[in-house]
């Protein structure tokens, strides 16, 4: 009798498993504003139609999410384009948000106000899709036009059947509870594809390496297909009001592994070395927020500062890819982490707590 008992509270907390995981995952995004409902559509492929100028009043509407087949285009395979037109709200200027999409079916690239913020899966020539992956794209504040309209342009290739976005919460979320750093560093770095150790170096000149956004996926900054290595380099005086004070940076999420210097002496690394020698990724080290505390008078307060970090990506996506970027107090930044780690409990501790 005992042992049916115990086999039956197995099987109960066995089946509550997806319904802790998914309230995990809520905990971290909150929804302010849904975007499901009627979105402007038109098949064929033009990159033209990614522009927050062009001109969609000529095309279909059809229900978001749903397949397209559904809506007058049975039998439809190849590309297509969403758009949608939104307005922001003031009290949205300090929230760090992300764009939901659902799933789309089979490939996709987003534009916001006419600038790439993401991808999911491969167009052809080089086919792959990914129609199972929920699409959440981080929103950057700097792309947000808060005195009118805003242009969602989503760029869609479907191989057979289904086609679309197709299902799935559709809108804009807030993360929770978010690290705002004492000094941002988020903006504008240098960046060099390749791997030489000088350009760890503080005295390094990188005045003719391109730059590009911090944080983004590189290839939305024009570096779309590119796998291997890349350094990026950021020039900063930091805020005297931080002086004294124990410090951590925090460099957000970097795809895939990484190894970050300050002022030319290594700080921290996210991968080991053989790895990165390598070329060895297979880890889920993509997920993880990068944070490496600054060694006691390393940053120097009356000249320049450079932040070096070299990034391995082997596949698909990759850099330094969402926030927050920036210098905290290790306290402050130690505070935060707890609160994260109790609001995140693993779906499995939840599960053995079920038994004690």
């Amino acid at each position: 009798m005992k042992s049916n008992r115990h086999c039956a509270l197995i099987l109960t907390a066995a089946s509550l498993l997806p319904l802790i995981a998914r309230d995990a995952a809520a905990q971290e995004r909150s929804q302010i504003a849904s975007l499901a409902g009627m979105w402007r559509f038109a098949i064929g492929d033009d990159l033209a139609r990614a522009n927050s100028g062009f001109n969609d009043r000529g095309w279909d509407s059809i229900a978001v999410p749903s397949p397209w087949e559904n809506q007058g285009y049975p039998g439809y395979d190849g590309y297509a384009w969403y758009r949608k037109h939104f307005t922001v709200r003031p009290e949205w200027r300090e929230k760090v948000l992300y764009l939901t999409l659902g799933t789309v079916d089979d490939v996709d690239e987003v534009f916001v106000n006419g600038e790439f913020i993401g991808f999911s899966g491969d167009f052809p020539p080089h086919y792959a899709t990914a129609y199972a992956a929920a699409r959440e794209y981080p929103l950057p504040q700097r792309l947000l036009n808060y005195a009118g309209d805003n242009v969602i342009a989503v760029r869609v290739y479907d191989q057979e059947i289904s086609g679309g976005i197709t299902s799935g919460s559709v809108g804009i979320t807030q993360q929770l509870d978010p690290l705002h750093p004492a000094a941002s560093l988020a903006g504008r770095w240098k960046i060099m594809t390749g791997d030489d150790f000088l350009w760890k170096e503080s005295g390094y000149d990188d005045q003719y390496w391109r730059e590009i956004n911090v944080p983004a996926f590189w290839e939305t900054e024009g570096m779309k297909g590119y796998d291997g290595f890349a350094w990026y380099r950021l020039h900063f005086l930091p805020p005297v009001s931080l002086q004294g004070k124990k410090l951590t940076l925090v460099l957000g999420k970097i795809d895939d592994l990484d190894e970050t210097f300050l002022n030319g002496e290594r700080i921290g690394r996210t991968g080991s070395a053989r790895r990165m020698r390598d070329r060895e990724v297979g880890g889920d080290e993509y997920r993880d927020l990068r944070a490496y505390d600054i060694p006691t008078d390393a940053l120097r307060f009356e000249g320049d500062n450079v932040i070096a970090v070299r990034v391995l990506d082997t596949w698909r996506h990759g850099g330094i890819y969402d926030g927050p970027v920036g210098i905290v107090e290790q306290s402050k930044y130690a505070e935060w982490r707890d609160r994260q780690q109790r609001e995140r409990r693993r779906p499995w501790d939840v599960f053995w707590d079920f038994f004690r």
